[in-house]
């Protein structure tokens, strides 16, 4: 994470394009070759940080509350992670909206955005097959979740819910915790999945709501 600290620090510092992955290496107090050891472009530098949002967000989803249905439960876990000073300060966040729009401008960021989203919709549904019912959690776990493309679906719907009101809100000039910042664009994305048919997903009851 001290690479991937470093890589941002000089992205949001001076721009991507004058960043070289040498000067990220020497922020972090490496030499260039053992840069090169863990990440093949400067680009990939940040992933680390990209990834570690995602995670915390699924595992608030994972650790909301057992009687919480699964909208409440994505709902509950977008407030502990994209408001300000219950998931990053205020200035972290401004630091997340430099690192999107870079993402936005930049095809070789973009990938690597692109490809830590993807992961994290995996790493949802697999926290959703947790909270879905013993009978999902119990009958194969990850490979469940691979046999069911109705939570993959859930996942990836939610997950894109989370990503344009972080993407939206990175591309104006809003306040973090404000009612156009993130937390409160994610939850009205949210709430189109208030509908989803999660009974019928894990043959629980109405709601995706534990018996």
């Amino acid at each position: 994470m001290q690479i991937a600290r470093a890589a941002a620090a000089l992205f949001v510092r001076q721009g991507l394009r004058a960043t070289r992955a040498e000067d990220i290496a020497q922020a972090a107090g490496i030499a260039p070759r053992t840069f090169y050891r863990y990440f093949a472009t400067k680009e990939e530098a940040v992933a680390p940080l990209y990834a570690a949002g995602a995670e915390r967000w699924a595992q608030a989803v994972h650790l909301a509350p057992a009687e919480l249905s699964v909208p409440e439960a994505l709902e509950h876990a977008v407030r502990h992670t994209l408001t300000p000073g219950a998931g990053l300060s205020a200035s972290s966040w401004e630091w997340v909206r430099t690192l999107i729009r870079l993402a936005g401008s930049s095809p070789a960021l973009g990938k690597v955005w692109a490809e830590v989203c993807h992961a994290s919709e995996g790493a949802l549904a697999e926290v959703l097959v947790g909270r879905l019912g013993p009978e999902r959690a119990d009958d194969g776990g990850a490979d469940n979740v691979a046999g069911a493309p109705e939570l993959r679906f859930a996942a990836a719907v939610a997950g894109a819910a989370v990503r344009v009101a972080v993407e939206s809100w990175a591309a104006g000039q809003a306040l973090a915790g404000g009612p156009e910042g993130p937390a409160q664009l994610a939850l009205r994305n949210l709430a189109v999945l208030r509908d989803f048919p999660w009974g019928e997903v894990a043959g629980v009851g109405a709601g995706g709501r534990r018996p």
